[in-house]
C-alpha cells in the first residue's frame, strides 16, 4: 500500500472506475501494508498478507500496485511474481541505484513481468502539448529546458526517511519528462543540499540540481527544492522562435495546468486546462493490461535511463563531498 497507494492510487482508481465502467473488476480493492496498516476506506478491504491477498483475487487476472519506498522494491516484486502476479504498476523511481535496477530487471525477465512505472507526468495533457510542439517544429528547434519542482517537505522527510536523497523524491518525474522531450542525455553537473530544520539536519534531502546535455544538442536543467516555502511545478522550453512556460498541478486541491506561449514582438497567449494526470495514466495502463497480449510499456526504457542518470548524479555529488572534506582535513592538519 504505502503512502502513495492510499493518498494517490486509491482515489485515482475510484475516478477510473467512475469514468470507465467495466474496465476494472467489480468488488473492493485489496490492500496490504506490513508497516502501516491502511485505514478503512470505502471500496477497499485489508489483507493481512500477500498470500491472503492472492487468495482474494486471482493473481493472473489482477493488476498489483507496488507503492513501497524503492529500497524494498525488488524483494516485494519477487514475492508478487512467485504468487502469480504478472501485471504490476510500480511507483517511481524504479530503483535507487544500478544494483537495484539490475535486480528488478532480473526478476522481470525471470517471471515475464509486465511492469509499468507510475510516470503520469509523461502522460499528462501538458506534457503531450509540449511533445506536440517539439515534434511539429512550429516554434523552430528546441534549445533548452528548465524544470522547477519546489515544495516544502520537512515533516515527512524527517519522520519517514523513506527516500535516501532529494534525487529520489520529485526529480524522477521531471527527468523522465525531459528525456521524453529531448532524448538521451549525459550529466554535465549535479549537486545536493541537506535539509535543515532548527537543530535537525537530514543529509542530502534538501535540494537536488541536475544539468544535462542531450544527444540532440538540447541542454536541460532540473531544480528540485524540498525546503522551498512555496509549491511550484513548472517547465520552460526555449525554442528558436518562442518560449513555452508550463505549470503542472501542484496538489490534489486543483487538477488544472497552464501553458503560456511567448513569441518575440507578440502578446503572450495563455491556456488553462484540466490535467488530472494520474487517473488518466491508470486508465491507459488498465486498458493496455485488459488486451489479450500486451507489449512492454513504452516508458520503461525512459525510466531505466532515468535511474542510470540519477545514480551517476548521486555518485558525482558524493565524490564532490569527499573532495571538500579532504580539503578541509588538509587545512586542519596544516
Amino acid at each position: 500500500m504505502g503512502r502513495a497507494g492510499q493518498g494517490l492510487h486509491l482515489p485515482s482508481l475510484a475516478k477510473v472506475r467512475a469514468a470507465a465502467p467495466g474496465l476494472l473488476a467489480r468488488g473492493p480493492i485489496v490492500a496490504f501494508d506490513p508497516l502501516r496498516p491502511p485505514a478503512d476506506v470505502p471500496g477497499m478491504v485489508r489483507a493481512e498478507s500477500l498470500e491472503e491477498a492472492a487468495r482474494c483475487r486471482p493473481p493472473a487476472r489482477t493488476v498489483a500496485h507496488l507503492c513501497t519506498p524503492p529500497q524494498a522494491r525488488a524483494a516485494l516484486l519477487d514475492r508478487l511474481a512467485r504468487l502469480g502476479y504478472r501485471k504490476i504498476i510500480v511507483e517511481k523511481p524504479l530503483a535507487v541505484d544500478l544494483p537495484g535496477l539490475a535486480e528488478v530487471a532480473r526478476i522481470r525477465r525471470r517471471w515475464g513481468l509486465d511492469v509499468t512505472v507510475a510516470t503520469h507526468w509523461i502522460d499528462s495533457v501538458l506534457t503531450r502539448r509540449l511533445r506536440t510542439a517539439v515534434a511539429s517544429g512550429e516554434f523552430g528547434a528546441l534549445r533548452r529546458i528548465r524544470v522547477v519542482q519546489n515544495k516544502p517537505r520537512f515533516t515527512r522527510s524527517i519522520a519517514a526517511r523513506d527516500h535516501p536523497t532529494a534525487f529520489d523524491v520529485e526529480l524522477p518525474h521531471a527527468l523522465a519528462v525531459v528525456l521524453s522531450l529531448a532524448g538521451g542525455a549525459r550529466i554535465v553537473d549535479a549537486s545536493w543540499d541537506d535539509l535543515l530544520l532548527e537543530r535537525t539536519r537530514v543529509p542530502r534531502l534538501g535540494r537536488a540540481r541536475l544539468r544535462l546535455e542531450h544527444a540532440t544538442g538540447v541542454r536541460s536543467e532540473i531544480d528540485s527544492d524540498l525546503t522551498s516555502p512555496v509549491r511550484e511545478r513548472s517547465i520552460t522550453l526555449h525554442f528558436d522562435e518562442a518560449v513555452l512556460v508550463g505549470h503542472y498541478p501542484c496538489s490534489d486541491a486543483d487538477h488544472t495546468a497552464q501553458l503560456r506561449t511567448v513569441r518575440p514582438g507578440e502578446e503572450a497567449t495563455r491556456a488553462v486546462f484540466t490535467d488530472d494526470a494520474f487517473p488518466a495514466f491508470l486508465r491507459g495502463a488498465y486498458a493496455r493490461y485488459a488486451r489479450p497480449a500486451t507489449s512492454m510499456h513504452r516508458t520503461l526504457p525512459v525510466q531505466v535511463d532515468a535511474v542510470r542518470l540519477l545514480t551517476e548524479a548521486k555518485r558525482l555529488c558524493a565524490a564532490a563531498g569527499e573532495r571538500r572534506e579532504g580539503v578541509r582535513g588538509a587545512g586542519a592538519i596544516r
